[in-house]
């Protein structure tokens, strides 16, 4: 029985990042060995362990089989016959495919350290064509390492490419997407996973929403980058600037998804594309199954983003309108990351990243404002009913406008 620390605490280390969680495979035993040795068995689809101190995953060495389509056809080998090498040749990068053994000898087949140096991401082998998911793992890891000056290898992009004309792709499932799509936003550059994803035609596939702003102009004066695509992405990159929460960043990279179904014949501009945003985030939410607040958040960014823009210039009734569909009373944590994707958005052109956004204090004060208006005064008054939501709100009113 032999042990060995695989994958991304190898890399981790030789990039000189913190090593966050160890993830060990296991030559030359059964699971029988390892369960009387305490460990506890914890996988379903093939042979993993608890250790029974560190409560880091052990692995039993196995070789995998493509046996039906999609990224769940395979059949799993685990054996104590199986090796090491065996084991890290069915990885999908070489940069993943690298161990150590208990001196902390680094073990190499595949040439991971060198493509690591050299800032490489390179399949390991052409079983990398069997599983789709794949093709978001490396988009996902060009994301993640954009900042390194990492490259997807051309032989690997090839692959990809030919992944999705083949209709591999196709059988991704909603959910392992969208847990693909999160950790790619809470990433370095998560616009680097669009980027890769668009190159090899996956985009089109997966995110037909936004592959559909490619190519699609804007009024110059506001937009000096001029594509849609453009700048979703700068507004994406401007929303990691500003947060890490994955949530917004959601709201950002789907905000002007209405300018994809705007006529040819409107061009550049782009009138309604709020209420067109709306239904095109409805679809992409219920098509990956999002989560409920991502949805939400998105919804309202999509819908509302172009009136935040202009709080500068509306008057106290139209701002307590505004903040009544934000439910920014009863929800300042979600009103506060609406702020954020608003802010993202009116960086994410080119020439105005540093530029500062007024609007969105105007709109916090405004509510603060708004809430020193107390309600418990106007009922002491005898109002109620519809008289006291009318006098509650015309003096939400007075209140912003003396603010």
């Amino acid at each position: 029985m032999k042990f060995y620390l695989v994958g991304g605490a190898v890399r981790d280390r030789l990039l000189g990042f913190p090593v966050k969680e160890r993830d060990w495979v296991v030559v030359g035993t059964t699971p029988e060995q390892m369960i009387a040795g305490g460990y506890k068995l914890i996988g379903k689809d093939f042979p993993v362990f608890l250790h029974p101190a560190t409560h880091e995953e052990y692995a039993l060495a196995r070789t995998e089989r493509k046996s039906a389509p999609g990224y769940r056809g395979f059949t799993v080998h685990a054996d104590p016959a199986v090796t090491l090498e065996e084991d890290l040749g069915r990885r999908d990068l070489t940069i993943n495919a690298l161990a150590e053994d208990q001196h902390g000898t680094l073990i190499d087949y595949y040439g991971g350290r060198n493509d690591l140096q050299r800032r490489i991401l390179r399949h390991v082998s052409p079983a990398f064509v069997e599983d789709p998911v794949r093709v978001l793992r490396v988009a996902r890891f060009a994301a993640r390492y954009q900042h390194l000056d990492f490259r997807v290898a051309h032989e690997t992009l090839r692959l990809m490419t030919e992944m999705v004309i083949r209709k591999e792709v196709d059988a991704l499932v909603p959910e392992r997407v969208w847990q693909e799509l999160v950790k790619a936003l809470g990433e370095t550059t998560p616009s680097a996973f669009f980027t890769v994803l668009n190159q090899c035609g996956a985009l089109a596939v997966i995110f037909p929403e936004l592959e559909r702003l490619r190519g699609i102009p804007q009024p110059p004066q506001y937009h000096p980058e001029a594509d849609a695509w453009l700048h979703t992405l700068m507004a994406l990159d401007q929303a990691v600037c500003l947060t890490h929460e994955a949530m917004v960043r959601f709201a950002v990279l789907t905000h002007d998804l209405g300018k994809g179904t705007t006529p040819a014949t409107d061009w550049p501009h782009h009138q309604g594309h709020e209420l067109r945003g709306v239904e095109q985030v409805h679809s992409l939410c219920r098509r990956l199954k999002s989560p409920t607040a991502y949805r939400e958040l998105a919804l309202l960014v999509a819908g509302y983003h172009c009136k935040c823009h202009r709080a500068l210039e509306m008057r106290p009734a139209s701002i307590l309108r505004l903040l009544e569909a934000l439910d920014a009373f009863r929800r300042p944590q979600r009103f506060e990351q609406f702020l954020l994707a608003c802010e993202a958005d009116a960086r994410g052109r080119k020439g105005r990243q540093q530029q500062s956004y007024p609007q969105a204090e105007r709109l916090r004060l405004a509510r603060v404002a708004a809430l020193r208006v107390d309600p418990a005064t106007l009922i002491a008054l005898g109002l109620s009913g519809q008289s006291l939501a009318a006098a509650l709100r015309e003096r939400r009113i007075q209140a912003i406008k003396q603010q």
